[in-house]
C-alpha cells in the first residue's frame, strides 16, 4: 500500500496539485456557505440517503437501492426548486467582491466608524425609548442596487436628525427600509423581500420578517427597532439576534464599518458570538 501511494505522489504533476486544491477550495467555500444557511440540514439528510444507498448496493438490498437511487435523481429538480432563494443567494456570493477578498463596501477609518457609529446608536436609543418602528439595512460586499431602487433616493450623510425624521410616524417614509452604503444613506422607504423561514417565531412582525429576509438573499446587516416593544434587534445570514443591549449593538455597528484588520477580526468575533448566543428569534 505504501509503495503504490509513492508511486502515485512521485508520478503526480504539479498541475494536478492545483487540480486537487482547486476542488477542495470549492468544496470548503461551499460547506462554509451551507452553515450558515437552511442548507446545512440539507446536506446532512443527503449524506445519510448517500451511505444508505451506498450500503445497500452492498448487502443487495435490491429494491431499497432502487428507491433511493430515483429518489436521489428527482429529488434533484425538487431541491433546486425548494432552495432557489439559497442557490441564489450562493451565485451572489460567488460573484461578489468578498469571495476571495472579504472586504466590505462599507470600510471606514476608525475616526469615520465612531462617528458613524455614534449617530446611528443615539438614533435607535431614540427610537427604542419612544418605540418607534424602524429597519435600517447596512449593505456589505453584495451590491443592493435593485433594493434602493424601490425606495426614495436620498444619498445623504449619516444623521441621527435624518434618520429620525425618515422614521417619524406618519412620515411617508417610515413603513420602508433605509439601505446604507459606506457613510451615506442611500435611500429610504425600500421595500425588502420577507423571510420564507415558517419557523420563527409568532412574535415577529412584518418589519422583522422584511430584515430577515434581505439577509436570506444577500450579505447585508439588518437592524430592526420593534414598535410594539421598543426591543433592537439584529439580522445577518437569515438569522435573528433579539433584545440587544446599547454595548452589544454599539459594538456591532462599529464592526461594520471599520477597515482595519486586527480590528475587524475583534469586532467581527464579537458579533458573531452575539448571535450565536441570542439566537432566542428562531
Amino acid at each position: 500500500m505504501l509503495d503504490y501511494l509513492s508511486v502515485m505522489i512521485s508520478q503526480m504533476r504539479w498541475i494536478d496539485v492545483l487540480d486537487i486544491a482547486i476542488i477542495a477550495f470549492a468544496i470548503y467555500k461551499i460547506l462554509k456557505f451551507a452553515q450558515e444557511t437552511r442548507a446545512a440540514q440539507l446536506i446532512k439528510g443527503l449524506v445519510v440517503l448517500l451511505i444508505i444507498t451506498v450500503v445497500s448496493d452492498v448487502c443487495k438490498l435490491y429494491t431499497v437501492n432502487w428507491v433511493l437511487d430515483n429518489l436521489l435523481k428527482v429529488g434533484i429538480i425538487a431541491l433546486i426548486v425548494i432552495f432557489q432563494p439559497e442557490i441564489r443567494r450562493g451565485l451572489q456570493y460567488l460573484g461578489s467582491r468578498g469571495m476571495l477578498r472579504g472586504r466590505s463596501l462599507a470600510e471606514l477609518d476608525g475616526e469615520t466608524a465612531g462617528r458613524l457609529t455614534d449617530q446611528l446608536m443615539d438614533a435607535l436609543l431614540s427610537f427604542s425609548s419612544s418605540r418607534t418602528g424602524a429597519l435600517i439595512v447596512i449593505e456589505r460586499t453584495t451590491v443592493l442596487g435593485e433594493t434602493i431602487e424601490s425606495g426614495t433616493t436620498i444619498n445623504a450623510d449619516i444623521t441621527k436628525e435624518l434618520l429620525m425624521n425618515i422614521f417619524y410616524v406618519g412620515a411617508p417614509l417610515h413603513d420602508g427600509a433605509a439601505i446604507i452604503r459606506g457613510n451615506k444613506i442611500m435611500a429610504a422607504g425600500c421595500v425588502l423581500p420577507l423571510t420564507s423561514n415558517n419557523s420563527l417565531s409568532s412574535e415577529l412582525g412584518t418589519r422583522h420578517r422584511a430584515g430577515i429576509g434581505i439577509t436570506e438573499l444577500s450579505d447585508s446587516v439588518s437592524i430592526i427597532v420593534s414598535e410594539e416593544t421598543g426591543a433592537m434587534s439584529v439580522a445577518t445570514n437569515g438569522h435573528i439576534s433579539r433584545n440587544l443591549d446599547e454595548q452589544a449593538m454599539r459594538t456591532v455597528l462599529k464592526g461594520l464599518f471599520l477597515n482595519e484588520e486586527t480590528e475587524k477580526k475583534y469586532f467581527f468575533g464579537r458579533f458573531n458570538d452575539i448571535v450565536k448566543g441570542k439566537n432566542s428569534g428562531q
